[in-house]
């Protein structure tokens, strides 16, 4: 299938005016990350924000790449994700400062605690979170950090967190995609402002077969893939798909130049079961 040319990406508004692109790539670990493939997606797809996370050990090679792409740095949205290993308040600063060195750039646009449980013996987790964000904030007001946020987090975590610290996050980056609509944890955020950001828009590629979703991909001439990525971001998410294929990042590039109709959105809302394709925050204190 061929694709008209891309349209420049929409932003949305975080709680303290920044504009955050609506669709970035994501990377991963495992496999997860493609040299080639960042660099067509910043030269040759107009992408401008890329999600990583110290977890997935590709902070370097992003690095080259965004390097490689000539792309100012000013042009260009980075998140970053802070792995539990790291939390508390000296580990997490250090952890923050040590991935920008490892990328080569002076700060982050976004960043994220990547996980509401904490690895360290002997404290709560309530405890280590409230340490670990107060760093955050810091990061924040040092300007090492245009935006923090976390991921995972659900509305006891939120609440928690709103009650220990002073910043309300700017950002919660959850799974997200139809099979797994976790619709009062997004009604939460936006009642706090916190902006809801969904990853694995695809379910890992589980969702590409529902006949619902291809049925709606036929009559918009476009592919299952396009069609998962449009409703997530038409529900106002911020949406983060990955993959290290150049057709597939073209693809899931081109999601602007349509819109579902009512519909449509209806009957997708529709297919949520509950399942998740990756890590399931529910029983984390």
């Amino acid at each position: 299938m061929s694709f008209p040319p891309a349209l420049s990406c929409p932003t949305v508004p975080l709680s303290n005016g920044l504009q955050i692109p609506v669709l970035g790539l994501g990377t991963s670990h495992d496999g997860g990350y493609s040299h080639d493939a960042i660099v067509y997606a910043l030269t040759d797809c107009g992408m401008c924000h890329i999600d990583t996370a110290k977890r997935y050990g590709c902070e370097a090679e992003l690095g080259k790449a965004i390097k490689e792409s000539g792309l100012p740095r000013s042009n260009l949205w980075l998140t970053n994700k802070l792995w539990p290993g790291d939390y508390g308040y000296k580990a997490a600063k250090n952890a923050c400062l040590d991935s920008c060195s490892e990328m080569g750039v002076e700060y982050f646009d976004l960043y994220l605690m990547h996980w509401p449980e904490s690895l360290r013996p002997g404290c709560s987790n309530r405890e280590v979170r409230a340490e670990t964000w107060r760093a955050l904030e810091e990061l924040y007001k040092e300007g090492v950090c245009r935006a923090i946020g976390v991921s995972n987090f659900l509305v006891h975590h939120l609440e928690q967190l709103k009650e220990d610290c002073s910043v309300v996050p700017h950002i919660n980056q959850v799974e997200y995609h139809p099979f797994q609509q976790p619709n009062h944890l997004l009604d939460y955020c936006r009642q706090e402002g916190i902006v809801f950001e969904g990853y694995s828009p695809l379910a890992k590629g589980q969702v590409l077969s529902n006949p619902i979703v291809r049925q709606i991909a036929e009559k918009h001439t476009r592919t299952p893939a396009q069609i998962c990525i449009r409703w997530s971001i038409q529900n106002g998410v911020v949406t983060i798909p990955k993959s290290i294929k150049k057709n597939r990042i073209q693809e899931n590039c081109h999601v602007f130049g349509f819109q579902l109709e009512e519909a449509d959105m209806s009957a997708l809302g529709r297919l949520h079961d509950g399942r998740h394709v990756t890590w399931d925050p529910t029983n984390v204190e």
